[in-house]
């Protein structure tokens, strides 16, 4: 399984927002604290605000704030809002085609591979909800130089 780089931007963006404090922090302010191109930037922060996640402020000083306390925002939430809600594996029910699905009889009951995927695709999905950004927030102020560089760097 992969995950698309625009999580890990999304993960560092609003811990960057809750690090700054305050007011809003344009997404070009954001992008270029990471040397990212801000219309990338910019289509994470648009999943994020759709997800309720941060919000947008319009005007010659707006951008973008956290939504709500870090607290409150697990590691799935981000994962659901620039990944989707889809389910990773798709049961094609390949055990019913071919030679093996000509002389089998029709299966019963759900494919044994797909209930084992679900299972462990809902392993993943509970440990990431069982995270929340603030548990990452709490690794990061053991370094203060962390917190001092992104303000230095976003104001």
């Amino acid at each position: 399984m992969r995950m698309a780089k625009g999580v890990e931007w999304a993960l560092h963006t609003l811990l960057n927002l809750d690090m700054v404090g305050g007011g809003p922090v344009g997404s070009g302010q954001l992008a270029e604290a990471h040397g990212l191109s801000p219309s990338y930037l910019n289509k994470q922060l648009q999943q994020l605000a759709r997800a309720e996640l941060v919000v947008s402020v319009p005007g010659p000083r707006g951008g973008f704030s956290l939504a709500k306390p870090l607290e409150t925002i697990t590691l799935l939430d981000v994962v659901v809002a620039i990944e989707g809600a889809a389910e990773l594996f798709q049961c094609t029910e390949i055990r019913c085609s071919g030679k093996i699905g000509e002389l089998s009889p029709p299966p019963k009951g759900a494919c044994a591979v797909s209930a084992a995927m679900r299972r462990a695709e809902q392993s993943w999905h509970d440990a990431l909800a069982a995270q929340s950004l603030a548990d990452i927030k709490a690794d990061l102020d053991r370094s203060p130089l962390v917190r001092q560089v992104v303000r230095s760097a976003l104001t």
